[in-house]
């Protein structure tokens, strides 16, 4: 009841103020790397500008974002207007111009008169005329034979424009519909056997006049486990009470405005710039249901915000009881309840120049804690107000500088901040809880499509943790940052080269170590030495080939040379010691 009456509020107070509403923003999938990878590669080049510090993006912005690369196609390299090409069949069905983007093109490359007017004359009518883009072209267009007329893919609703392959599609003025199935499966072959994992379900997505929604179910399967909550893996979280089978379900609903959204979701996010894992939040965590804000009212500033509702897996003995049915007497276990809230501020001040900064908090409580709600405060500064005397709840804050300024080339650095001290900083022996990683990539210079990669990750002890288990940096046991946790190192090198259109060779090289873990060894919380030994080591090096054959088709293959010792339990058993494993996959949807 108080997550939907926030949403009430927040929603009757845009309607108090007049706002404008034009539009739905549905997040979409941080699981489509594509469209990512794309997206970064545009902005690495200076071709549109992203805060990539902040994931994922809606559909809207996705889409956007295309039609400002649509309008600078003369900074495209081929390969990359053909990918512009394919991501708008999919991206293009959320502007409300979609099909006369389609008809600019055609303007544009084949300098055809259209309807018996030109481009300029013809954006100009439809600019005129008042009418939506769909219901011009439907006027305007002819058939595909005919010189100018669009493609003919898909008759919907008596319009007919080009797109992609939807299993269902239906848009009109009021209601749009995407209905596609997610099917996927992979295969891992090495001297330990094989390995499978596969997934089935359905996704959908679109809106109600002024409300998006969404919704994707997918069950899946995995044998043996490749990523339980101990492991030392950037796998997607999941394995639901310790089954090779489990289920996951994301989706929410959303209400729009002109610079900004809300909505109730259940989902993953993941904040902070990287290429191989971030590490403010991770992403690898199981979805959970969280309540956010985002807000973009100038070009140079925008503001996230989130209160999400977090498993603990701490059983509460007061809550917890006894009951008798017709299997027996049995123990109803109940969790304690635990909550999360965090934001993140913006600014632009120079074109490509993001820096970011912001700050979070785990708590319990049986009810969640209104002061969180707030979504502009530090926390940790209401926190010692609202735990006054006692121990605190467990707070965080952190940075992000995300520099495109130079042509072709990506710097960016992230500061994680679990625990400060100013007095550590002058002693020999104590150390502050701090992750933070620097980076860069090289895009598109000296060589068109070739990609370098250099990024370097260090997280001092206990950044991460907790001491109290209802407090600790996780759901369900899944660590929420970066996925190596605390008191670890890793460098990372890769070199991408994509000859087609959505086609990518990555060759990649991973040395990663973790140290003690201080948690287990009941030692003090301070003064422990970083890596003062290595007791987990992973060297990896291969090649990853991944394509995608139409949209949200992908296929790969990959072969990769590991070498992992140390603690075991920080592995999976199938990819401890050396091994040469194979891995094979195709999927449709996420």
């Amino acid at each position: 009841m108080a997550r939907l009456s926030s949403i009430i509020i927040l929603s009757v107070t845009a309607v108090l103020f007049n706002l404008n509403l034009y539009s739905q923003e549905i997040p979409h999938s941080v699981s489509n790397y594509g469209i990512y990878d794309f997206l970064d590669e545009l902005a690495n080049n200076q071709i549109i500008s992203v805060n990539s510090a902040v994931k994922p993006y809606s559909r809207l912005d996705i889409a956007k974002l295309l039609e400002e690369a649509d309008g600078r196609r003369e900074l495209l390299t081929p390969r990359q207007m053909k990918e512009l090409e394919f991501y708008l069949l999919d991206f293009g069905k959320e502007l409300n111009g979609a099909t006369v983007l389609v008809a600019k093109r055609r303007f544009r490359d084949s300098g055809k008169r259209y309807n018996g007017a030109t481009e300029d004359e013809g954006k100009q009518r439809f600019s005129d005329s008042g009418r939506s883009g769909d219901s011009a072209i439907a006027e305007n267009s002819g058939t595909a034979n005919e010189p100018g007329g669009l493609k003919k893919v898909q008759w919907i609703s008596g319009k007919k424009y080009q797109k992609r392959l939807d299993l269902f599609y239906y848009k009109d003025s009021l209601f749009s519909l995407t209905v596609n199935p997610i099917l996927g499966g992979e295969l891992f072959t090495n001297s330990s056997g094989e390995a499978t994992y596969w997934r089935n379900g359905a996704e959908m997505h679109g809106h109600i006049h002024k409300f998006g929604f969404y919704a994707s179910l997918r069950d899946n399967h995995e044998k043996p486990l490749l990523g339980r909550s101990q492991y030392l893996t950037d796998r997607e979280g999941g394995h639901l009470k310790g089954a090779t089978d489990w289920s996951d379900m994301k989706g929410g609903i959303s209400w729009s405005w002109k610079w900004g959204d809300i909505g109730l979701v259940r989902d993953r996010q993941v904040w902070g710039s990287n290429y191989n894992g971030a590490n403010i939040f991770g992403g690898n965590n199981p979805s959970f249901v969280q309540l956010y804000l985002n807000v973009k009212p100038v070009t140079w500033f925008e503001f996230n915000y989130f209160h999400g509702w977090l498993n603990s897996m701490v059983v509460d003995s007061s809550r917890s009881y006894w009951v008798d049915n017709s299997y027996g007497t049995d123990y109803r276990e109940v969790y304690h309840k635990k909550y999360i809230a965090a934001n993140m501020f913006t600014f632009t001040p120079f074109t490509n120049l993001h820096i970011s900064f912001g700050n979070s908090i785990v708590y319990t409580d049986k009810h969640f804690n209104p002061a969180y709600i707030i979504p502009l405060f530090f926390y940790k500064s209401v926190d010692h107000s609202q735990t006054s005397g006692v121990d605190n709840m467990n707070s965080q804050m952190y940075l992000d500088i995300s520099s495109r300024n130079i042509k072709h080339l990506h710097l960016y650095t992230t500061l994680f901040v679990d625990e400060l001290s100013v007095k550590r900083f002058f002693l020999d022996d104590e150390w502050n809880f701090f992750s933070w990683k620097a980076g860069f990539r090289l895009d598109g210079f000296p060589v068109d499509n070739l990609a370098l990669t250099t990024e370097f990750t260090y997280s001092y002890p206990l950044s991460f943790q907790h001491y109290v288990p209802t407090l600790t940096f996780e759901t369900m046991n899944y660590n929420l940052g970066h996925y190596l946790r605390d008191n670890s190192r890793e460098w990372y090198l890769a070199l991408d080269y994509r000859p087609l259109r959505t086609m990518d060779i990555r060759f990649f090289f991973i040395d990663a170590i973790r140290g003690p873990d201080y948690t287990e060894l009941g030692t003090d919380r301070v003064g422990n030495p970083p890596l003062a030994s290595v007791e987990w080591h992973n060297t990896s090096f291969g090649i990853k080939s991944s394509y995608q054959i139409i949209n949200d088709l992908f296929v790969w293959f990959s072969f990769c040379h590991s070498n992992i010792s140390g603690d075991k339990r920080w592995t999976p058993e199938y990819f401890y010691g050396q091994k040469n494993t194979l891995d094979f996959g195709v999927t449709a949807g996420f």
